[in-house]
Order: structure tokens, then sequence, then C-alpha cells
């Protein structure tokens, strides 16, 4: 995927987060799209920047890519 590709998916995944769950997509994301963003060649910070959910989410996209190692999504 892109930095484009990334930054549209989270977007996609914040706006659509059922009530109470939007910092969890955000994680979730993390999670499932790991190897994609490290292959982007693109920081996490730029992503977050064109998805326009606002930086302060930074952390929690690096929360979820370090929990990719432990977990799985479905």
């Amino acid at each position: 995927m892109t930095t484009t590709q990334l930054a549209k998916t989270l977007a996609d995944m914040y706006a659509n987060a059922p009530k109470g769950d939007k910092v969890t997509m955000i994680h979730l994301f993390g999670v499932r799209y790991a190897p994609d963003i490290a292959f982007c060649g693109d920081s996490v910070t730029r992503i977050v920047e064109l998805s326009k959910i606002g930086t302060s989410y930074v952390t929690e996209v690096h929360k979820g890519i370090r929990l990719s190692k432990y977990v799985t999504a479905n």
C-alpha cells in the first residue's frame, strides 16, 4: 500500500468506528497494517497527518504496530 492508501484506510476506519471505539480502531489499524506501514517508506506521522484525524494519534498507531508482534486481527 502507498502512504496515501494507508492514510485513507486509517481515516475510513476512524470515521466508521462504532461509538466509543475510535481509538480502538486506530490500534487495530496499526495491528492490521504494520507490514504495509513498514514497507511504504514513510513515517507513521506522515500517514496520520494525511489521514487528517489529528497528529495526537501517532502514538496510538505506534501502539498498534507494537501489538502486531503479539496479536493477529480478523
